[in-house]
């Protein structure tokens, strides 16, 4: 099962855990499982039916392109970054 970091702002709904493990093959699956465990996930990172554009996700360090297709291996690590804006 993948790990998944968990950014400070989203540690509220994990119960204060930095970093949780979760199954899935895919990103989708990552995130409906983390849905099922975390209630109130999904809607802090996806935009309907894709990832909010306010959120990027990095897979074993490198940051995906393929959204929520993104394959995911039993012994991934999984990242939410925040955006950050500036001007």
């Amino acid at each position: 099962m993948a790990v998944v970091w968990i950014p400070s702002l989203l540690r509220s709904l994990t119960q204060g855990k930095d970093s949780v493990i979760i199954p899935g093959s895919s990103l989708r699956q990552v995130i409906n499982n983390l849905e099922e465990s975390y209630p109130g996930f999904k809607d802090k990172v996806m935009d309907g039916n894709r990832l909010s554009p306010t959120v990027s996700v990095a897979i074993d360090g490198a940051i995906i392109s393929m959204g929520l297709l993104e394959k995911v291996e039993d012994s991934s690590e999984i990242s939410f970054l925040p955006a950050i804006g500036g001007g």
